[in-house]
């Protein structure tokens, strides 16, 4: 039987400091299988690195956040670029995007580095994770003009309506489904994951931030994926099973990983 595929996590964050090794460990017990860290941060991505190094069902994606571009360096995308190009366990370039709920009025620097790293990914043949918020027109804008289509990937934490999932599905993309989804102010989060293929959805967490109601406000773990799985079993009307089966499916082929 398939374990769960959490296939967007920020275990590196100081919010695990205290106890990520007794986490992580208990993980596998719990039916979690295989586990993508993020890079969001050019430190996250080396903490990152060390992650897939410790940990077999541990994989990695390396990118930069758009709220974190103000000081990359060139000597920052060669490590990244080597990085990925070397290590077998790291499997995207990620997180990478436009964020402008917090940073638009660096708009114009967000899109140089996003249309940066797609071209990165798509000279490493990687796919992409795609972090938009409130950026919805400029993110699909950019990953047409840059053929974004051509390494694929996901848009993590998918927060816009079932007609920019439309757009992004017609590109290839995968859609990721988190804890976001269970809040009662997103109605718009079921519509796109009853209009979405089962075989396009991706199971995420975006730990430690986004966990799902009932535990919304405290620290999210892998470990409330079910309940995501659940939510998605009731309006796909298939088990949690089938979610966690065809989810897991989906993330390893996504990330180029034996199905």
């Amino acid at each position: 039987m398939s374990g769960i595929f959490d296939s967007h996590t920020h275990y590196d964050d100081a919010a695990f400091d205290e106890d990520r090794e007794e986490l992580l460990s208990s993980l596998s017990s719990n039916g979690i299988q295989y586990v993508v860290n993020v890079g969001a941060s050019i430190e996250s991505c080396r903490k990152t690195v060390e992650m897939v190094e410790k940990y077999d069902y541990i994989y990695g994606a390396l990118g930069i956040h758009p709220c974190e571009i103000a000081n990359l360096t060139e000597e920052d995308y060669s490590w990244i670029r080597e990085e990925a190009a070397r290590n077998d366990k790291i499997v995207a370039i990620g997180e990478i995007g436009l964020d402008y709920y917090w940073e638009k009025e660096n708009a114009a620097n967000q899109k140089h580095h996003f249309e940066r790293q797609i071209a990165m990914a798509k000279e490493l043949n990687m796919p992409v994770i795609i972090h938009s918020r409130e950026a919805a027109k400029d993110t699909y804008d950019i990953m047409k003009a840059m053929h974004a289509e051509e390494c694929g990937g996901v848009v993590h934490c998918f927060s816009y309506h079932r007609e920019e999932a439309a757009k992004y599905l017609d590109m290839g993309y995968y859609i990721g489904i988190g804890g976001s989804s269970t809040f009662k102010n997103n109605a718009k989060a079921g519509e796109v994951i009853a209009y979405t293929p089962m075989d396009r959805i991706l199971l995420e967490t975006d730990c430690p931030y986004l966990a799902p109601v009932p535990h919304r406000g405290k620290r999210n773990s892998s470990l409330n994926l079910p309940i995501v799985a659940d939510l998605i079993s009731g309006i796909k009307n298939i088990s949690r099973e089938e979610v966690i089966r065809v989810t897991c499916e989906n993330a390893k082929r996504m990330y180029g990983m034996e199905v």
